[in-house]
């Protein structure tokens, strides 16, 4: 086996177990506070499908790339890798979504000296659940037309142009590689424009909200800051991470749409386009004190049956 493609294998196993560990532990707190009868605030909802299809991101793309960098090959047929390549890509579409909405929803909700602003923020938790159902049902469409494109890795007709995706193959001609693209490019240049947008006048109110209340600092200083604070800086921190891997793989992903890619540059690109839901999780366990404390319990709880199931 060579080397790099056993680094590659280590990465994606360590990738998709630690990220799915802390989707699955955040999924998890907000699924018992609900069923223990508290009731959940809006940007808990997001938080809760956030983590859920970042999951889905981890599981369709993580898993399978782990196992072409193993050197299994032909594990997906024609049928499993037009489905694990498609749920990919809207799973992925939804966690773009959910991140734009949480910054929009983060903007509105700190932006009280608009009356049109209030009076929308005290509407908008009806609109959370019907939009995230919307754009399933939108995610689930504009990705459909994978399904027509993507062929198992035996398949070999002949196409216009033809890239190897190490487990699965897509079959593009230059017209429709085209129109696909630009279409997918221009949805998520409108959510990462809502993000920076949105970003840039969260600072912006921090900063005339910082000026304003300095002297109050000064004499009654809250450490970490206020809840509200903790929340927004949060949120950029969020943005800031989806942004800067959302760039690097989309260059890489259009090198790979015109040109046949190496094995160990679809393995980064790859990596790259999941890193952002492998750590996303644990931005969030670190900012709310309450999702520490459950992560702490739970880790208590299941520590002595592990190590009894380790040494014994």
């Amino acid at each position: 086996m060579v080397t790099i493609d056993m680094a590659f294998m280590i990465i994606f196993i360590i990738q998709t177990g630690v990220g799915g560990l802390g989707n699955s532990l955040l999924l998890g707190h907000y699924i018992f506070t609900y069923l223990n009868g508290h009731r959940l605030k809006p940007i808990d909802l997001l938080i809760s499908h956030l983590a859920f299809v970042n999951t889905a991101v981890l599981f369709f793309k993580g898993i399978p790339q782990a196992m072409a960098a193993f050197g299994v090959s032909n594990f997906l047929d024609d049928t499993g890798c037009k489905l694990v390549i498609y749920l990919h890509r809207v799973a992925r579409s939804l966690s773009l979504f959910t991140t734009s909405f949480l910054s929009g929803f983060q903007a509105i909700t700190i932006n009280s000296r608009s009356a049109t602003c209030v009076n929308f923020k005290a509407r908008m938790p009806k609109f959370i659940v019907p939009s995230c159902f919307l754009f399933w049902a939108f995610s689930l469409l504009t990705h459909g037309t994978i399904l027509l494109y993507i062929r198992g890795p035996r398949d070999s007709r002949n196409s216009t142009k033809r890239n190897v995706y190490i487990y699965c193959s897509s079959f593009y001609t230059s017209g429709n590689i085209s129109v696909f693209t630009v279409i997918t490019s221009l949805l998520d240049m409108v959510h990462v424009g809502i993000m920076v947008w949105t970003s840039g006048f969260m600072v912006l109110i921090l900063y005339r909200h910082h000026q304003q209340t300095h002297y109050i600092h000064q004499n009654n200083f809250t450490p970490g800051g206020a809840p509200e604070t903790r929340a927004i800086q949060t949120v950029l921190l969020l943005v800031s991470m989806f942004v800067f891997f959302y760039m690097i793989n989309s260059v890489m992903s259009g090198y790979m749409n015109f040109f046949k890619p190496s094995p160990w540059f679809v393995h980064t690109s790859a990596f790259l386009a999941a890193c952002y839901s492998a750590c996303s999780p644990f931005v969030f366990i670190m900012s709310n004190s309450q999702v520490l404390r459950y992560c702490v319990t739970f880790w208590q709880r299941i520590k002595a049956p592990i190590l009894t199931l380790a040494l014994g």
